[in-house]
């Protein structure tokens, strides 16, 4: 265990507290935490979680100005349920990512975990958009993604960070219902579906 690990530990358990809460200081806190693993992953071989907290720096400067500028007339973005295309996507998207970061790991770096590294990357990624959108669905890719991140960082010795990890299962089952005790509308229907693919939020 190292102090980068027990800075890692910090920063994540604070990000995902104000996301549970739906504060917007999780962006800042949550960018913190990426530049901390990005040394944490790429001396502990992890490269596609090392790669993938510099797109997450991306998504989170884009969540960030979404949940403070993405509502109506710029308002501050609301809880909403996931489209029904969403969900295609998401798992589209989980697949094709999947295969593409495997590829790059199998053929370009001495990842000893390239199937496990690939797949919770991929998840990640598909979550975090959701998450940025604040569709409610992302919580349950979050907990599919924490229980394989805990399997990983556990065979890689990493028990700290696992445990970490863990405790983001609860935090995003807590986040889950809390979420719902604000979501807005009982259905997406077609008008909002379409709208939500040109960016416009109901």
């Amino acid at each position: 265990m190292s102090w980068v690990e027990v800075l890692g530990f910090v920063t994540g358990a604070l990000c995902v507290g104000l996301v549970v809460r739906q504060n917007v200081w999780n962006f800042p806190i949550g960018i913190a935490n990426n530049v901390v693993f990005i040394a944490l992953f790429v001396t502990s071989g992890l490269y596609a979680d090392a790669s993938l907290q510099v797109v997450y720096i991306g998504l989170g400067l884009a969540g960030w100005w979404a949940w403070q500028r993405g509502g109506p007339r710029h308002t501050t973005l609301l809880v909403r349920r996931d489209p029904r295309w969403g969900w295609v996507a998401a798992l589209g998207g989980t697949i094709v990512g999947t295969w593409a970061v495997y590829e790059v790991l199998s053929r370009h770096t001495d990842s000893t975990v390239p199937v496990g590294d690939a797949l919770t990357t991929a998840l990640s990624l598909v979550a975090q958009v959701m998450l940025n959108r604040k569709w409610i669905g992302n919580w349950v890719v979050w907990i599919v993604a924490d229980v394989l991140y805990v399997v990983l960082y556990a065979t890689k010795g990493l028990w700290l960070t696992a445990a970490l990890y863990a405790g983001f299962i609860g935090l995003c089952l807590v986040g889950l219902r809390t979420w719902r005790a604000t979501l807005v509308g009982v259905d997406v229907d077609p008008a909002v579906s379409a709208g939500d693919r040109m960016g416009v939020v109901p």
